[in-house]
């Protein structure tokens, strides 16, 4: 008995589950990979100049979210310094992100593997919080926001 032949050319798939399956990466991750590449090209430059551009990007609601934030993160941690990462306006440290925020559904702050994570008590290894998303900059969230700021800039 000879062993089955096998197709050669199997049809082409496309899409985000296939991008992820294959081991490629989606349309979104090659552009945040390209923006990033574009960014350390520029080399440091004017970061806040690049900040303030990427928020000047967003509309309504977005963009008064996006210029609050900044505001708050410059004045919780002064000692950070304004850049882009990955195409997103964030605040670093010796050159490394600490912070950062997005727009897409909602307005997104998150974490970076640089910030000061101090974990709680218990095994050394748990899960962290590392993202937080919010429809409105009310005083109950900026406080707590600061608060997260304060703590990923120690």
């Amino acid at each position: 008995m000879s062993p089955r032949k096998q197709n050669q050319n199997p049809p082409k798939k496309t899409g985000k589950a296939t991008a992820k399956r294959s081991g490629g990466f989606t349309a979104e991750e090659r552009a945040a990979m390209k923006e990033r590449v574009r960014e350390l090209k520029a080399g440091k430059t004017d970061g806040e100049g690049a900040v303030l551009a990427k928020i000047a990007e967003l509309r309504g609601t977005d963009r008064q979210l996006a210029e609050r934030l900044h505001v708050l993160i410059k004045a919780t941690a002064p000692g950070l310094s304004p850049r882009t990462w990955y195409g997103m306006p964030a605040y670093a440290r010796d050159g490394k992100a600490i912070c950062f925020f997005r727009a897409d559904k909602y307005m997104t702050f998150g974490l970076s593997d640089a910030a000061n994570h101090e974990l709680e008590e218990g095994a050394p290894h748990q899960l962290r919080e590392s993202a937080w998303f919010f429809t409105e900059l009310d005083e109950a969230t900026e406080e707590k926001l600061t608060a997260i700021v304060r703590k990923a800039a120690r």
